[in-house]
């Protein structure tokens, strides 16, 4: 009888922020003027011995680092950083100043191999101020062959002094279409299917970090049976409101048709959906129709190419005054939602003042009376 072999399919899974973490700058995403510029300095050897890498989350700030720390040692992409003379210590769990005098030791010691040893500090922000002024020594005058690479999400809680002794670099929120492209690369590498809105929504939802937005793709993959991310299985596994709606929110909304405007809001909400979520969404609807009536801000649109007609064609049939005081309307609205008391009711007058919008733009367009007096507004 053969020997029963227990196979755990989980324990080759790698989450796919590890199996696709850039090796070289060329890989990183949405960071070129970060990348250009280390790069340069680098190969004209005027590489800074403090580096700080500021902003937010999940837009490779640690990866950049460890990068850096291969690429000035010129070790394989591929070897141990941490037997390679590359140090990292988290500030966030290892803040007090015997941590950091820990550190400052280690500092004292030339590499065994390599030409420099560098120090990557995470969170940096939360080292104590015993621990600041402790390493500011250290920064201000540090061996030759030692480099330190500060990250922070938080720059304005590192203090001045420590600012004043590092190289800034600030890194931005990634664009929605390069982590939409990326997830392509990804899940054409990892033969997986996808539909562009699907891959557009999870950028979207990811606020600019690549990070969140892989961990977000992988999920929608572990949902899937059949590894196919679709529109529709998207929205439902993040609970996410079909933008659909708001377009035939709209429609309504210019039909002045209150009747089917509440309806379909009341349709939302027995799905589960929160009312400020709802408002703050339609709020976003009107802006993107407003960005479509010209074309010099239409390129602020960041929809998927399939959604951006629809946008076009609602936004040729709404009038710039109706636009504009509906987006005034839902503002208010944002603003004095947690306040209300009922707040069902609080949206669902928004949604009539809405959809009487057209007709007050229409009267107060109309021209004056024949007499010269101005028709009265009742």
């Amino acid at each position: 009888m053969p020997d029963v072999v227990n196979f755990d399919p989980m324990e080759k899974f790698v989450v796919s922020a590890r199996k696709y973490r850039p090796k070289g700058f060329e890989e990183v995403v949405g960071q070129q003027h970060i990348t250009t510029t280390l790069q340069n300095a680098i190969d004209n050897n005027q590489l800074a011995q403090a580096l700080l890498f500021c902003g937010p989350r999940g837009v490779g700030k640690t990866t950049c680092a460890r990068i850096l720390a291969k690429m000035i040692n010129e070790f394989d992409e591929n070897a141990d950083g941490n037997s390679l003379n590359i140090f990292e210590l988290d500030a966030a769990s290892n803040n007090s100043v015997d941590d950091i005098r820990n550190l400052i030791d280690q500092v004292r010691y030339p590499p065994q191999y390599g030409k420099y040893k560098v120090y990557i500090i995470d969170e940096v922000h939360m080292l104590s101020n015993a621990a600041f002024n402790a390493f500011l020594k250290t920064l201000e005058e540090p061996p030759p062959y030692a480099i330190f690479i500060l990250a922070t999400t938080e720059k304005h809680k590192v203090i001045p002094t420590i600012l004043s002794r590092c190289q800034i670099f600030d890194f931005n929120r990634i664009q929605i279409t390069d982590i939409a492209q990326h997830l392509k690369f990804i899940a054409d590498k990892e033969g997986i299917k996808t539909e562009e809105s699907a891959l557009h929504l999870i950028s979207q939802k990811a606020d600019g970090a690549l990070r969140d937005a892989l961990s977000i793709f992988d999920l929608i993959v572990t949902f899937s049976s059949d590894r196919n991310i679709t529109y529709q299985s998207t929205i439902e596994n993040l609970h996410i409101l079909d933008y659909e709606y708001y377009f035939k929110l709209v429609d309504h909304l210019l039909e002045e048709n209150i009747s089917q405007t509440l309806l379909i809001f009341d349709e939302i909400l027995k799905q589960g959906f929160d009312g400020h979520n709802f408002i703050v969404g339609l709020a976003e609807h009107l802006r993107n129709l407003m960005v479509c009536k010209d074309n010099a801000t239409v390129q602020l649109l960041e929809v998927p190419e399939n959604a951006k007609q629809k946008y076009t064609e609602q936004a040729n049939n709404s009038s710039l005054s109706f636009l504009l005081t509906a987006l005034n309307i839902t503002n208010q609205c944002d603003l004095s939602y947690k306040a209300s008391k009922n707040q069902r009711l609080h949206i669902e007058l928004t949604l009539m003042k809405l959809a009487n919008v057209k007709a007050a733009v229409n009267l107060a367009s109309q021209p004056a009376a024949d007499n010269g007096v101005k028709k009265k507004v009742v």
